[in-house]
């Protein structure tokens, strides 16, 4: 199983949420890419709920879990919902990285994802 250490840099200064600026990985044997994830739902938290309900699944599937995780790219259609999501990831990401290690995280407000439904879509990137 891989070594990782997620961190931050002092001379970065503090993260603005629920991220780190760094992730060192040894000895990883593979590395897992998991595709931008979407998910149904009405609303921002829904489908934010849903996206990372499956990135675990597909973790799962490798034999990982949130531990495993180097890297998250997000991309959201309205910059109005940056604060749903960090409000969701500090809601959340202390359940799913108990050690209050929070792997380093892209966040991109772009004009659409692939269908106009969707409000977030989240890209993984993990070692085993």
């Amino acid at each position: 199983m891989a070594q990782i250490w997620i961190g931050n840099v002092d001379a970065l200064g503090k993260p603005l949420g629920q991220y780190s600026h760094i992730t060192r990985v040894k000895n990883a044997a593979e590395t897992l890419y998991i595709a931008g994830m979407l998910a149904p739902g009405d609303d921002f938290d829904t489908q934010c709920t849903g996206v990372f309900r499956q990135i675990e699944s597909a973790l799962k599937s490798a034999g990982a879990g949130w531990g495993s995780v180097a890297q998250f790219t997000t991309y959201m259609v309205h910059s109005q919902d940056i604060a749903k999501f960090m409000a969701w990831r500090l809601r959340e990401f202390p359940k799913m990285f108990p050690n209050g290690k929070y792997p380093p995280n892209t966040l991109l407000v772009v004009d659409r994802l692939v269908g106009e439904q969707f409000l977030v879509e989240v890209q993984t990137i993990a070692a085993l």
